[in-house]
């Protein structure tokens, strides 16, 4: 009985008004995160082992190769008080000589000379049981980058009509690993427990590395010769800056990769803001609807409270209309980015076969979110306009 009291002086043009401009506010945000969540793997090329946040830094190699390449203590230091610079960490390299023997079931297959590189565990971002070392261990845990597997099947492999090994294939087979140095010889166990397309190496644990440099190579020089540096923005400026004013060597394609996901960040950021500030202009439209229709029904809204009904009964009506549009609004956004979802991802696969799809969660997060802030303020305003009609 309240609500047909109340519904008369509702405007059918201005909740229609308000429910265009909020769903055209809301799709807008929802679309910005969601293409933002789809696209990023395309510029990011996150492997799972190395955050995106890391570049790698070397030092030029002169024509004649005489010129020390190493980084000392003190280019370190500078480097690690830097602005752009989070943390820095430094590769450090195997000594000795190491051979490698590949085989199933414990026959060898074919071997050959390698080398080890190490990295601080804090910058391999892996949540494996088996990326660690204990000193005595026969067992290694390696990491292969994905290009020497491709140079295998597609070089070596095809010329010498040897099969093609895939990355789960590689994953099982054992590694037979000799050690030598100083005189000294140690058979191990290896397996590669992941591949990377972020480092050129054959990286294992820094226990590994420290312990066997100590048993096969104490007195070898150890500075490396390479650095690892988290930065908070890849596309950063000055690490350009900083990294030619020293003759440093940078990843390029990382830094480009960076400033591609920063342009697509400030896009995304920019079309969110202007969707957020749709969805504003829509949530005063609503409360302008609303203030004026409870001015038209002050006497009935006074009557009504004088009868004894409670401010939050008489508001409740107009709280349930809104509450509801938002609601509908939220859906509709959804389902709507979900059939252009559609549209755009075939795109993109068609481009980028093997891109990753990207989570819908934070999208629908962020618009029930959204929902539920702009109806708690709807609630609050509606709530505070009908307290000053009863205690006026």
């Amino acid at each position: 009985m309240i609500w047909k009291l109340l519904r008369q002086h509702i405007s059918p043009l201005q909740l229609l008004g308000f429910f265009l401009a909020n769903l055209l506010g809301v799709f807008v945000v929802l679309l910005a995160m969601q293409f933002y969540n789809d696209v990023r793997p395309i510029f990011s090329q996150n492997d799972g082992f190395i955050s995106n946040d890391y570049i790698i830094l070397s030092k030029r190699i002169s024509t004649t190769g005489l010129t020390a390449s190493t980084f000392s203590e003190k280019e370190i230091e500078e480097l690690s008080s830097q602005p752009f610079a989070r943390n820095v960490g430094a590769f450090t390299a195997s000594q000795y000589q190491v051979s490698c023997s590949m085989g199933i079931q414990g026959m060898a297959t074919f071997g050959t000379q390698m080398y080890f590189e190490s990295v601080p565990d804090q910058f391999v971002d892996t949540h494996s049981q088996e990326w660690h070392y204990t000193p005595g261990d026969l067992f290694v845990p390696i990491i292969l980058p994905r290009n020497y597997l491709a140079i295998y099947n597609f070089g070596f492999a095809q010329s010498r009509s040897l099969p093609r090994l895939s990355e789960g294939l590689v994953s099982t087979l054992e590694l037979m690993l000799v050690l030598r140095g100083q005189g000294k010889e140690q058979q191990m166990k290896g397996r590669v427990v992941g591949f990377t397309t972020r480092l050129n190496t054959i990286l294992v644990p820094q226990d590994f590395i420290d312990w066997s440099n100590e048993q096969f190579a104490p007195q070898a020089d150890t500075s490396p010769t390479r650095l690892i540096l988290e930065v908070g923005n890849t596309a950063d400026e000055r690490i350009v800056k900083f990294a030619q004013s020293h003759g440093y060597d940078v990843d390029d394609d990382r830094l480009q990769a960076g400033k591609a996901t920063y342009v697509l960040k400030i896009v995304s950021g920019i079309v969110m803001a202007v969707g957020l500030l749709i969805t504003l202009l829509s949530f005063f439209i609503l409360m302008l609807s609303i203030y004026l229709l409870v001015q038209k029904n002050t006497r009935k809204l006074q009557t009504l409270l004088l009868l004894g009904y409670s401010p939050a009964r008489v508001s409740l009506p107009y709280q349930l209309l809104t509450v509801g549009i938002n609601v509908l609004v939220l859906l509709l956004a959804l389902a709507l980015l979900w059939w252009l979802r559609g549209h755009y991802m075939k795109m993109l696969w068609s481009m980028f076969p093997t891109m990753p799809s990207g989570s819908y969660l934070p999208t629908i997060i962020l618009g029930i979110s959204l929902c539920l802030l702009v109806s708690v303020l709807n609630i609050i305003a509606l709530r505070r306009k009908i307290l000053g009609i009863w205690k006026g």
